[in-house]
């Protein structure tokens, strides 16, 4: 199956709602031929199934808490049990549409989590949401910020065996922790201005790796909107790194998607 496979994006951000169809007909002509559509919560998830079904075969989504939930307009705090009870009706209604959980994981940035106490809510947050991805059979797409080594160590401890890890902002030797457990790792096009992300793919093996955008965020360049079209800089970036032609990154990082995520291929029909 040759064509690229978006991991981790947010393609029901409000900075698609005005031309959603000439970003996904942008993205199909760069050779994107799937793209994951994560939430951060509930007030999202029908808006996800909803895209997923106008665009079927293409879009297919993953509902999950995200550790950051906002207050309102300019306020965001860490995620507690409370936000995960109001999802669960929806993520029991869709869990048969779902190719994953997520985007959950864990967030340790002092400006949204500053106590032991609320670490310790996100994480309680985080194993609940291992259970259920359990339950359904299904894969986690996991986030990590500032807090790499917790995470993992929290989905080893937990058992959690299908793991993507997407924009890892840890070190190396704590990402092969990771690899060691068999989790996948996926780049954004960010890395062509992240010498954390360049370091990272240096040691991380291609067979570990898949691709993301996480547009509209983490583009390549800062604060201007990312989209599933740029996906190609990942594989270029990550081919120039390894020494290898971006064709065989776009092979392994492909079949690496179709493996972590298997109801691709139903969505995709192959």
């Amino acid at each position: 199956m040759q064509g690229y496979i978006d991991c981790h994006c947010h393609i029901s951000a409000a900075e698609f709602d005005n031309d959603i169809d000439v970003v996904i007909e942008n993205a199909k002509k760069a050779g994107v031929i799937a793209l994951l559509a994560v939430a951060e919560h509930a007030g999202e998830f029908e808006k996800i199934i909803k895209l997923s079904q106008r665009f079927s075969g293409f879009i297919a989504p993953s509902l999950g808490v995200h550790p950051v939930q906002a207050v309102d307009e300019t306020q965001q705090r860490g995620a507690v049990l409370e936000d995960l009870e109001a999802a669960m009706p929806q993520i029991e209604k869709y869990k048969n549409h779902l190719v994953a959980i997520g985007e959950v994981g864990l967030d340790f940035t002092p400006r949204f989590v500053s106590s032991d106490a609320g670490k310790d809510q996100q994480r309680q947050v985080l194993i609940r949401q291992v259970e259920i991805a359990k339950r359904l059979g299904l894969p986690l797409n996991v986030h990590s910020r500032s807090a790499g080594r917790p995470t993992i160590q929290l989905l080893k401890d937990q058992g959690a065996e299908n793991v993507l890890l997407h924009a890892f902002d840890g070190k190396p030797s704590v990402a092969m922790e990771g690899v060691k457990a068999g989790y996948f790792f996926s780049i954004p096009p960010s890395i062509i201005r992240s010498e954390q992300k360049q370091k990272l793919v240096k040691q991380l093996p291609l067979e570990n790796m898949c691709l993301e955008t996480d547009s509209p965020a983490l583009g390549p360049e800062k604060q201007v909107r990312n989209e599933p079209k740029n996906i190609s800089i990942c594989a270029e970036y990550i081919a120039k790194i390894k020494g290898v032609p971006v064709e065989r990154v776009v092979e392994v990082t492909t079949q690496n998607a179709l493996r972590l995520f298997p109801k691709l291929k139903t969505l995709l029909a192959i």
